[in-house]
């Protein structure tokens, strides 16, 4: 797993590639995201294009890391999920505690529509 950071407006975009399962690919996720909430970066989009598969610790790993940003006042929201992400977050029914998008520029657009 790999984790590489870019920014756009006032978004970090975290390009996900790899498995997220077991072991230290969960790992990358979550130094990742305590590395920025650390660095104050509470606008952040995951872009998952590149992973192809998560197991059930990868999932885990994705909700403590919702959790860890809403818990620091931030806001984590994905971009570009694979259609065996989406039906597997779906039939867990964790799908509707994140937002979802299929385009990244309405995705980096939606953190300044907020308040």
């Amino acid at each position: 797993m790999e984790a590489n950071i870019r920014y756009q407006e006032n978004v970090v975009i975290v390009d996900l590639k790899g498995k997220l399962v077991w072991g230290r690919e969960r790992l990358v996720l979550k130094e990742t995201i305590t590395q920025l909430l650390e660095a104050d970066k509470k606008n952040i989009l995951l872009n998952l294009s590149e992973v192809k598969y998560m197991d059930s610790s990868g999932i885990g790993e994705l909700v403590s890391s919702y959790r860890a940003v809403k818990q620091a006042g931030g806001r984590l929201k994905i971009v570009h999920l694979s259609n065996r992400i989406y039906t597997t977050l779906t039939i867990m029914r964790l799908l509707p505690i994140f937002e979802v998008f299929s385009d990244e520029k309405e995705a980096v657009m939606s953190f300044a529509t907020e308040a």
